[in-house]
C-alpha cells in the first residue's frame, strides 16, 4: 500500500509518519511539505511544495496511491477567519480534489478535532470552519473518507510539538495527561494510535465516518 502524508513535520502527522514506515502493510510513503522531515528511510520519498492552494506543478507525483493522511494543520489562536478558512479548509480541498482526480478509488483522512461542528453554524470559528471541511470532503466521491477527531494528545517516541505553548504543557504537564488517560482512557490518544488506525480504517474500513478517540482506540488495536 502507498499512502501520501501530510504535516508530516507536526505532532500527529510525525506520528502518523513513523507507524506508516515501520507498517508491513506499507511499501510506499510519499510526504509533501514545505520543509523535509529529515528522516532516511526505504520507503519515504518527500516533494517540497509551497504552495499549498495548487498542487498542478507536482501533479505527476500524486499518481498511484492508495490513502491520504491529512495531518497539516493550525492553532486558530491569533487567526481571523480568512486566514483560518484558507489553511484549513482551502488548502485541504485543493489537495483532495488534485488527489480524487488521479486516484478516485483512495482513503482520504483529514484530521480535525473534538468539538468539529458538522452543522456548520457554532459561534466557535474554527469548530464550524473544520465541520464545514469535513462535510465536504466526504461529497468528494473517495472510495472511503474519515474525519478523525483526536480529544487530548499523548505524543509518544520522542515526538514534541513545535508550538512552544503545547510543548510547554507537556513538558511540565504530562502527568496530569497521563492521570486523565488513567480515569477516562477513551479520550486520550496517542501519535502511535493514530497512526495504527489510519493505516487499519484505509486496509479493513470502520464502521463510522467520523472518527472519535475511541474509535481510534478500537482500530489501533485490531
Amino acid at each position: 500500500m502507498k499512502v501520501i502524508i501530510t504535516g508530516a513535520t507536526g505532532m500527529i502527522g510525525r506520528g502518523v509518519l513513523l507507524e506508516c514506515l515501520d507498517h508491513e502493510a506499507i511499501s510506499e510513503v510519499l510526504v509533501i511539505g514545505r520543509n523535509s522531515v529529515g528522516i532516511l528511510h526505504p520507503k519515504l520519498k518527500e516533494v517540497l511544495h509551497q504552495n499549498f492552494a495548487d498542487f498542478t506543478s507536482i501533479k505527476e507525483s500524486l499518481v498511484g496511491y492508495n490513502a491520504c493522511y491529512y495531518s497539516l494543520g493550525i492553532s486558530a489562536a491569533g487567526l481571523n477567519e480568512e486566514q483560518y478558512y484558507k489553511v484549513t479548509y482551502e488548502y485541504t480541498m485543493a489537495l483532495a480534489e488534485a488527489l480524487y482526480q488521479h486516484n478516485p478509488e483512495m482513503t482520504f483522512i483529514f484530521v480535525s478535532g473534538q468539538g468539529t461542528d458538522s452543522s456548520e453554524t457554532s459561534s466557535i470559528m474554527w469548530a464550524r470552519v473544520k465541520g464545514k471541511a469535513e462535510n465536504d470532503l466526504l461529497q468528494i466521491g473517495f472510495r472511503q473518507a474519515f474525519m478523525f477527531r483526536p480529544g487530548i494528545l499523548l505524543p509518544l517516541r520522542g515526538i514534541k510539538s513545535r508550538t512552544k505553548g503545547y510543548q510547554f504543557m507537556y513538558d511540565y504537564f504530562m502527568w496530569l495527561v497521563k492521570a486523565i488517560k488513567n480515569i477516562v482512557p477513551n479520550y486520550v490518544v496517542s501519535t502511535t494510535q493514530i497512526g495504527l488506525a489510519m493505516i487499519q480504517a484505509t486496509v479493513g474500513g470502520y464502521k463510522k465516518d467520523i472518527i472519535d478517540p475511541e474509535d481510534m482506540i478500537i482500530l489501533a488495536k485490531r
